[in-house]
């Protein structure tokens, strides 16, 4: 038996009806729980001498945390999600590079910064951490004299480490 030309027509199309239906399924609230649509972003406490960098971590946070995973900012006591953290180590002007060719003693021509940190993303609802790292290390690299470059670079690390790590809850 051969079979129907209705039946031929619907192996046709059967396959393009089954890609548009999988182009239905998206990603929701980027792998946060569903409760989740505010979140305070509290000043990390800061151990170390840089005034400055507290002020940079948490409005970088604030604006990607807003900006990349559609969440509103809310006040600590209203967020259904919190970032803490404590900023354990702030170290600048560690070598990297070292140009050989100056008369005299080499000299460093590229610095690091290291920052150690301690991070919580919890959800206050549940009470559970979306997010936990205790003595993280990031790292930026920058010119002679060119320090912010570096802090800038390790500040964005650090920023696309939580906000991944919270989308992906790992």
């Amino acid at each position: 038996m051969r079979p129907s030309g209705a039946f031929k027509k619907l192996l046709l199309v059967a396959p393009f009806l089954l890609a548009a239906a999988g182009c239905l399924y998206g990603f929701h609230g980027g792998g946060l729980p569903s409760h989740v649509h505010t979140i305070a972003v509290i000043p990390f406490d800061n151990q170390t001498p840089v005034a400055d960098i507290q002020r940079e971590i948490s409005d970088s946070l604030r604006v990607r945390l807003i900006n990349r995973l559609g969440l509103r900012e809310a006040s600590e006591a209203r967020a259904s999600a919190v970032v803490r953290g404590t900023i354990r180590r702030y170290e600048s002007g560690i070598p990297i590079g070292v140009d050989s060719r100056s008369r005299g003693a080499p000299s460093a021509v590229q610095r690091s910064l290291q920052m150690v940190l301690d991070v919580d993303v919890v959800d206050q609802v549940t009470g559970k951490n979306l997010w936990s790292r205790k003595g993280y290390i990031v790292d930026g690299q920058y010119n002679e004299g060119e320090e912010s470059i570096g802090r800038s670079k390790a500040v964005d690390k650090l920023v696309t480490a939580i906000v991944e790590g919270v989308q992906s809850q790992w």
